[in-house]
């Protein structure tokens, strides 16, 4: 093992590996420090093993490691990230000239079996949007969150972040932005509504700022937070007489598997959840024949 003082065997490739990261590859800090772990665990493991220089490392070393990980009862999404940390990092060792072949190259990730997505039936969705039924700000505020969360499919983050001047209630859209594009999703008329009452008499109200362009914010006046609008959502969910365990989260799966029930196509409901890949947006459709299926069997007289 690696002496207080000592240096580690790997740790000045492994420090140009993050600097690059950083610097090329425009990563974000967590996604660094989860390829630092996931390495410094690795290289844990080479030491034990004997192994105290990287040219002594060889595939079969790699395959063991990750049957070691198996064994010892990690999750296949665990060991898949820690595949793709090995991979870059053994990837970026080979263009540097520190190994004198991509052994990592060959590495096959766990297969890893996707969880349909929990999805409130739409009478569900009903009873949790009918709940905030008072005047008060509040009860605006949070009428106007659930509606449009559902309207939309938009994830909690990109619905805490919306300023006023990413809506267009007289067309009846919002424009949502990560750090790579912006997208369009469009809203129908209870969402336009709860919105429009929202802001013409409730947002100024709870507003510490009048400056602030935050669309939602807190009975403090301060922006939404996720974890706050959680708690809302529980809250609703509780009152509605919902036994799911459901999330914000839950209302975007909803949204795109009532859309897709319901005939949308699985381009446009891509493009307005955001997927960059239509294999995740395949999900639903999934989904809709499974339910399909369920129908048949229970309702055909020779099902």
């Amino acid at each position: 093992m690696v002496n207080a003082g000592e240096v580690s065997m790997m740790e000045k490739e492994l420090d140009e590996f993050i600097e690059y990261l950083k610097d090329v590859k425009k990563t974000s800090r967590n996604t660094e420090l989860s390829y630092k772990r996931d390495i410094a665990k690795l290289e844990k493991y080479l030491e034990v093993s004997g192994i105290s220089e990287i040219t002594q490392v060889s595939a079969t070393t790699l395959q063991n490691y990750i049957l070691d990980m198996e064994r010892n009862g990690s999750a296949a999404a665990t060991v898949s990230r820690n595949i793709a940390s090995i991979k870059a990092f053994f990837h970026f060792l080979f263009r540097k000239g520190y190994v004198r072949e991509d052994i990592a190259e060959d590495l096959k990730a766990p297969r890893i079996e996707k969880k349909l997505p929990e999805i409130l039936t739409t009478d569900e969705v009903n009873r949790l949007l009918d709940q905030p039924r008072g005047t008060a700000p509040k009860d605006m505020r949070d009428r106007a969150m659930l509606e449009l969360l559902y309207a939309t499919g938009i994830r909690v983050s990109e619905l805490i972040n919306l300023k006023v001047t990413d809506v267009n209630l007289q067309v009846g859209f919002i424009v949502c932005r990560d750090t790579k594009k912006e997208r369009v999703v469009p809203f129908g008329a209870p969402a336009k509504r709860a919105l429009s009452d929202y802001m013409k008499n409730a947002r100024d109200l709870m507003l510490e700022d009048q400056s602030s362009d935050v669309l939602f914010t807190n009975c403090s006046g301060q922006p939404m937070s996720r974890q706050g609008f959680w708690k809302l959502v529980k809250y609703y969910a509780r009152k509605a007489g919902i036994t799911a365990d459901i999330t914000p989260h839950t209302l975007r799966h909803s949204f795109a598997a009532h859309l897709v029930e319901n005939g949308a196509d699985l381009r446009s409901v891509q493009e307005m959840l955001g997927h960059s890949d239509i294999s995740t947006t395949q999900i639903y459709a999934n989904m809709s024949q499974n339910k399909l299926r369920e129908v048949y069997v229970k309702n055909f007289p020779r099902g």
